[in-house]
């Protein structure tokens, strides 16, 4: 009997710019990371401004839900992956800025 290949799964995985965005389909073999679905994604192509270590070790998450450890959560049918950009600003920090100048 020969060997089955294993099951596929379509997934998305889906990054952003201020600017612009990409959402690519994948179809992944079940048991795939999350982590390994944005390598397969290869968004580093799409967007070569950015260094390539950017979506290596960016945040995850799966559906606006951040996942504490991307390199062992696997996929499920219908996961859209979210790489997550480091914020520029620290949400406090704007937040005392904008209080500041509506002050005066």
């Amino acid at each position: 009997m020969a060997p089955s290949a294993p099951a596929m799964l379509d997934v998305e995985v889906a990054f952003a710019l201020p600017d612009r965005q990409r959402i690519i389909s994948l179809s992944v073999p079940q048991g795939t990371t999350a982590r390994q679905a944005v390598t397969m994604a290869g968004l580093e192509a799409a967007f070569p401004e950015l260094p390539p270590a950017t979506f290596g070790q960016a945040d995850l998450g799966i559906f606006g839900k951040r996942l504490g450890d991307p390199e062992t959560v696997r996929l499920r049918h219908g996961d859209r992956v979210e790489v997550y950009r480091p914020l520029q600003i620290d949400p406090k920090a704007a937040r005392s800025e904008r209080a500041g100048r509506e002050k005066r």
